[in-house]
């Protein structure tokens, strides 16, 4: 693996609570893009297109604090103290559908291994423990919003 970090989900409040870490950890945000920002507007609703889709600030040496605000449907199962997931960056699509299959395995899958507008190959399970991942390999995939 390539990259692990922390990725935080919020219910609307994700660049308040980003702006909150920026003033502790100092530095800019590598990324921050509302729904809006995406082609098709990620297929969210009028009322979730100024969420944020992705935030990432640096945070030390190659690591990044990234989240997103729910959306849609998801809203309805937010919950403080869950919201928090581990993004795994593989270093190819062989290892991140390893990565993905082995964490999978005798847990759910949210969101199943596939292209995205930001990745190659990008999905979301919960291992057998509870725990919440994200796979990626984002490849030659270049996002521009």
């Amino acid at each position: 693996m390539s990259i692990v970090n922390p990725y935080l989900n919020f219910d609307g409040n994700a660049k308040e609570a980003f702006e909150h870490y920026r003033s502790v950890f100092g530095g800019d945000f590598a990324v921050a893009m509302r729904f809006r920002d995406f082609p098709g507007n990620m297929g969210v609703g009028e009322a979730d297109l100024d969420r944020m889709a992705h935030i990432a600030l640096p945070i030390g040496k190659g690591q990044m604090l990234m989240a997103s605000d729910v959306s849609g449907g998801y809203g309805a199962n937010f919950k403080i103290g869950t919201n928090t997931y581990i993004h795994v960056e593989a270093d190819s699509a062989a290892d991140a559908q390893r990565v993905f299959d082995g964490l999978s395995a005798g847990g759910k899958t949210e969101m199943p291994l596939s292209k995205t507008e930001w990745a190659e190959l990008y999905g979301i399970c919960i291992d057998k423990f509870g725990v919440q991942w994200m796979v990626s390999y984002t490849g030659e995939v270049k996002f521009e919003g």
